[in-house]
């Protein structure tokens, strides 16, 4: 995973994607649980994730032509056979009716901001002059001292607006052996009918991986 990494890092430096590349989401919190990691790689970039993934294939990082999704502003690319999600930084805003988001550009901070759990907010610059860099604008860490797992917003818009959320509250409560922040368990009653515009397919995959 190390070796991927690096390779991203050599591969944009002295290009336009250097200074504007993030590794986030759940790599980022394994790292910081010390876990083997068992997610596949996200990099979050200002800029677009298709335009990144041809450079990176042109360059001979990626090893097949990527796959783009310009719905969602997202892009897979193959590193050494690992798959890396490049996501350009973006707000999403939501149906009612659906959890597919609508998406439009933003900034890093944007695109923390839209995720589920302030565990998987945290992020980390591959960029030159601050390698490493941990960028944790919720208290991610604190969360992971205190084992617990509560929302980076109102929980009861991160809930309504992707209500898959409130399973996955759950999984990385029995994964992790953490617990479900007061308000954020109260939001998971509250808002528990909005699983019905969820597919079955969707719900019965977090439920094989809570009883796992």
């Amino acid at each position: 995973m190390h070796e991927v990494i690096e390779k991203l890092k050599s591969a944009t430096e002295g290009s336009k994607y250097e200074g504007r590349l993030y590794l986030v989401g759940g790599i980022v919190r394994d790292r910081r649980l010390a876990l083997p990691p068992d997610e596949d790689i996200d990099i979050v970039l200002e800029g677009e994730a298709a335009e990144l993934a041809a450079f990176l294939f042109k360059r001979n990082v990626a090893d097949f032509p990527p796959v783009t999704y310009p719905r969602f502003g997202t892009a897979m690319v193959v590193i050494d056979g690992k798959q890396v999600e490049l996501v350009g930084a973006r707000k999403e805003s939501y149906d009612p009716t659906s959890r597919k988001p609508s998406t439009q550009r933003g900034s890093l901070l944007d695109d923390v901001l839209r995720r589920d759990f302030t565990i998987n907010t945290m992020a980390i610059s591959l960029n030159a002059g601050s390698y490493g860099m941990l960028i944790d604008p919720f208290d991610g860490t604190g969360d992971l001292e205190r084992k617990i797992i509560r929302t980076p917003l109102d929980p009861d818009i991160t809930f309504s607006d992707d209500p898959l959320r409130m399973m996955r509250a759950v999984r990385f409560a029995t994964q992790l052996g953490f617990q479900i922040e007061d308000e954020t368990l109260k939001a998971i009653a509250r808002n528990r009918e909005r699983i019905r515009i969820v597919s079955g397919e969707r719900i019965a995959e977090e439920l094989h991986k809570i009883i796992l």
